[in-house]
């Protein structure tokens, strides 16, 4: 697995590549984010299981607050924490069917 940091510049090709090369195959219904150093851009890698998009975000303000720490964090998210992660929300606070767990 690299762990060298993913250039935000990249295309989907050169992501899904990434996907491929750090967790063996790009998996159908599953998302994959990616953050600079600075963690205000992302990139999110999707397989829809008909097809592969990416999507790229940049916030003018703030920072994407990410749950792991180093360049190689992986963290499995629900879908109410991973919309709450792309808006900026607090996140690790979402339980399920979005009940807050943690204060």
């Amino acid at each position: 697995m690299s762990t060298e940091p993913l250039d935000m510049r990249a295309g989907m090709h050169t992501v899904l590549a990434r996907v491929v090369q750090v967790f063996g195959a790009a998996h159908p219904h599953h998302a994959y984010l990616f953050a600079n150093a600075r963690a205000n851009r992302m990139k999110v890698l999707v397989h829809d299981g008909f097809g592969v998009w990416l999507a790229a975000r940049s916030l003018n303000q703030g920072k994407f607050v990410w749950g792991g720490a180093g360049a190689d964090a992986r963290q499995l998210l629900s879908a109410e924490q991973l919309q709450a992660l792309v808006i900026g929300l607090p996140w690790r606070r979402l339980g399920e069917a979005g009940v807050i767990t943690v204060l």
